[in-house]
């Protein structure tokens, strides 16, 4: 990428959305809107770089069986063509990097607390409820019916961050596998369970809490099993910094000291958790960066609520009285001079199956 990033002021729309029981509610509008976006990032390395529809199936039956039906029944709902199913598959897409901040917290209450970070522009923004396969969940959508957190009616909270380490591999988007855990694991160690078998594409570290008092951040990725952090807290590193780069441009080291201080202080509360979120070094202002803080979100687990908050606003939802509406923000964020964000210092990245480079 060349050229200087500009400033630019937008209404940045923040929605909650009641799917229910079925994809046919509500989701086809939502498919409708983003498909165009997402299917030029899902070709973006040309069709024949991604998965065909028969291999996207094959994977869901042999590693998530339980969301093959609630998968059919979606790409019927948007039509069933061949290159949307490949993409609602999440297997093997185009990789896409993020910061984000992560902190479980289980002294008194149950609370799992991020920071998204990513270009506005490219968020979904949306807080989508359903009760698919039975299962109740609200969770910040990713890719249509991913999510990159959320919470679910057995009071399991999960949240990621992108585990800085440059590979690539053939696996899942994290997306749908948060999905999935949301939808089959009732606690922190069924939860668990599933991250150590279900394969992902990159490195990810993924933050659990329970209302029973569980906590975990595990890190996965393409090329080595899944292990638990000896801590509560998490920015971008898996243990050491291995994408010098990476770790540089979105300032993960001085967030974990400054995750791991909060973490470790007596006097620290839920709020005064939460309050540190939304302010440097965690926070992220969107004009300064092109991957600045687009929410935090702050999930208690045993009020099954999900508090969507920016340093002058906070937007509560409840997973069991759950009321559809939209938050509209005027934000100053950084854009890219060119119409798309690529990875920076993308060369690095060290494939772990050839051809898998992001672009």
């Amino acid at each position: 990428m060349t050229g200087t990033p500009e400033v630019v002021e937008l209404d940045l729309t923040f929605r909650a959305v009641d799917a229910g029981a079925s994809v046919h509610h509500e989701v086809p509008e939502i498919f409708a809107a983003a498909w165009p976006a997402y299917r030029s990032w899902f070709l973006r390395e040309g069709e024949a770089a991604r998965p065909s529809y028969a291999t996207g199936a094959f994977q869901l039956r042999r590693h998530m069986p339980e969301l093959v039906d609630t998968y059919e029944s979606l790409v019927a709902a948007v039509g069933g063509g061949d290159l949307e199913a490949r993409f609602l598959s999440h297997w093997c897409p185009p990789p896409l990097l993020t910061a984000c901040s992560l902190a479980v917290w289980d002294r008194d209450r149950h609370l799992l607390v991020r920071n998204y970070d990513y270009p506005p522009l490219l968020c979904d923004t949306t807080a989508l409820a359903s009760r698919w396969a039975g299962t109740r969940v609200v969770a910040m959508a990713d890719c249509v019916w991913g999510a990159v957190d959320g919470v679910n009616e057995h009071g399991l909270a999960v949240a990621i961050a992108f585990g800085g380490r440059p590979v690539v591999g053939t696996g899942f988007g994290i997306g749908l596998v948060v999905r999935y855990v949301l939808q089959v694991a009732r606690d922190v160690r069924e939860a668990l369970e599933v991250l150590a078998r279900v394969p992902v594409q990159l490195a990810y570290n993924v933050a659990l809490t329970d209302a029973a008092g569980g906590g975990a951040i595990a890190m996965v990725g393409p090329d080595r099993p899944m292990t638990v952090m000896a801590g509560r807290t998490a920015g971008n590193r898996q243990g050491v910094t291995e994408w010098p780069e990476h770790a540089v441009f979105c300032a993960t080291e001085e967030r974990e000291a400054a995750l791991a201080t909060v973490a470790a202080d007596p006097a620290t509360t839920p709020d005064s958790l939460v309050a540190s979120f939304l302010a440097p070094p965690l926070y992220r202002e969107p004009a300064t960066t092109l991957w600045g803080t687009v929410y935090t979100a702050a999930y208690d687990c045993d009020a099954r609520t999900l508090d969507l908050c920016w340093p002058d606003d906070a937007w509560r939802l409840s997973l069991t009285d759950f009321v559809p509406g939209t938050r509209t923000r005027r934000t100053a964020v950084a854009v890219p001079p060119a119409a798309y964000l690529p990875a920076p210092s993308a060369d690095d990245l060290v494939p772990v199956h050839p051809g898998l480079l992001i672009a």
